[in-house]
């Protein structure tokens, strides 16, 4: 039945809104995709060049750019040139000769009346060294002859022919700078192979360094002193003066079977065979280098007393050391001063060596008016024989010069009456000072002048040859050296 209207009904109506909601909506999508798109394609579109116009453009400035410090421009380096080799040590020894301890000298130095004297601590020999004290002192390294023993106060104590001296002798050697005592001589075995063994021992004990002797066998037969950086080997060798080959005898005194090969020695004869000496010493000097040495000093005892002269057999010896490559050759024995030569190897023309055949006594008391063998006054008269050394920048070593200052023994009466003996230095360039110096008369002084003149007669020649070479040498070495780096 067809629906009856009601005029109370009327049919219900859309609204305009709920109509275009979900258009309005799809449009907002779309714009906000269009919008994105259009901000993408803006971002990545290169833009448009500005628009030309007749106004000047204006220019903003740029913020500066910071300056780089300013740099000096580098100049080319150059290295300074190599310096010339040069001295960079030098090394004196200073030797002298003859500790010949008459029973006068100690008993002089005696403490207490002589026929007391045995005790350990009643000697002092300070005296004899007082006015030399201040050369031996202050050189770099200093060595005397010890020409006696030291058996110690068992055995009278006793001058010539069976020498035995208190040991304080060598604390007034110690005192006064002695750095080494020679122990090998013709006196050596005076108190048998028992003085032989006390004398090192004791010397040894007190500190200073011994050559010429040994306690045994086993020992090294030379000494490798470092003298401001420069190794100086040395040795020291005495005469031995038996004819039998079996033998060592000095001054004719056999040696202890015991005592065999612990005093450096060679025959004093000729005619007995000097060749194990020379292939011994050789072997030395050999062993010596290897372990460093770089110069050789050789001591000998030898030659004849109260000769001022070297025998012909000394010089013999000496060229034959010479040759073997010896750079410096000391001699004692003889009591006396002899010459300084200057000596040029056979076999090296290029070597040379100083040969000084007898320093002299340093002490005793051969006085002239009591030796008829040499009332010359010779026997009075000693030495200080300085050696100097050098080494170059390079490591090589060379003998640079010697020098001679000459010693005499001053025997007097001291304010106290008692006899003294002083070795007084005579150094010519204070001669005007040797009175107030040494506290001497006019008379005393006349006798040092003396003493001084006899010296330099038997050396001067000698010393001017060798010097005027050395310096001579050292020139030409220097001048090679600045040519190699010129």
């Amino acid at each position: 039945m067809p629906r009856r209207e009601n005029p109370q009904y009327r049919p219900r109506r859309r609204s305009k809104a709920n109509t275009w909601l979900p258009w309005i909506i799809a449009a907002l999508i779309a714009g906000s995709i269009g919008m994105i798109y259009l901000s993408i394609h803006l971002a990545f579109k290169p833009s448009a060049p500005a628009p030309q116009t007749n106004r000047p453009s204006v220019v903003q400035p740029e913020d500066p750019k910071p300056e780089k410090p300013h740099k000096p421009k580098k100049e080319k380096e150059t290295q300074p040139p190599p310096a010339p080799e040069h001295v960079v040590s030098t090394a004196t020894i200073s030797a002298t000769g003859d500790l010949l301890m008459h029973s006068t000298i100690f008993a002089a130095n005696a403490a207490v009346k002589p026929e007391c004297y045995r005790g350990e601590n009643d000697y002092n020999f300070d005296s004899i060294f007082k006015f030399v004290k201040d050369y031996t002192s202050t050189v770099d390294y200093a060595i005397a002859n010890l020409e006696t023993t030291l058996y110690g106060p068992k055995k009278p104590y006793s001058g010539n022919p069976k020498f035995n001296t208190p040991d304080q002798i060598v604390d007034g050697a110690k005192n006064a700078g002695f750095d080494m005592l020679l122990t090998a001589n013709n006196h050596c075995n005076d108190t048998d192979l028992q003085g032989i063994l006390r004398t090192l021992e004791v010397v040894r004990e007190k500190g200073l360094a011994t050559l010429g002797t040994n306690l045994t066998n086993e020992e090294d037969k030379y000494q490798i002193v470092d003298v401001n950086g420069i190794q100086i080997g040395m040795l020291c060798y005495t005469y031995e003066d038996s004819r039998d080959p079996r033998l060592e005898t000095f001054n004719y005194n056999p040696l202890a079977s015991a005592g065999k090969g612990l005093v450096c020695a060679f025959p004093k004869f000729p005619d007995k065979s000097r060749e194990p000496f020379y292939q011994g010493l050789e072997a030395q000097m050999k062993e010596m280098k290897e372990k460093g040495a770089e110069a050789i000093v050789l001591f000998l005892h030898w030659g004849e007393e109260y000769h001022l002269e070297p025998t012909p057999d000394q010089k013999s010896m000496a060229q034959k050391l010479c040759d073997m490559g010896v750079d410096v050759i000391v001699g004692g024995h003889p009591h006396v001063i002899q010459p300084i030569e200057l000596l040029t190897s056979s076999t090296n023309p290029d070597h040379k060596t100083v040969c000084l055949y007898s320093m002299g006594n340093a002490v005793s008391n051969q006085r002239r008016d009591k030796i008829s063998s040499c009332p010359t006054g010779h026997t009075e008269d000693g030495m200080l024989f300085n050696i100097t050394f050098e080494k170059y920048s390079d490591g090589t070593v060379y003998l640079a010069g010697v020098d001679v200052i000459p010693t005499w023994v001053d025997m007097h009466n001291n304010e106290e009456g008692k006899r003294e003996y002083n070795i007084l230095p005579l150094e010519d360039a204070r001669r005007d000072q040797w009175q107030t110096m040494f506290s001497i008369g006019e008379s005393t002084y006349q006798s040092a002048v003396s003493s001084y003149d006899r010296t330099m007669e038997l050396v001067g020649a000698g010393l001017e040859a060798s010097n005027n070479y050395l310096a001579q040498m050292k020139q030409q070495r220097d001048a090679d050296y600045l040519a190699a780096v010129s």
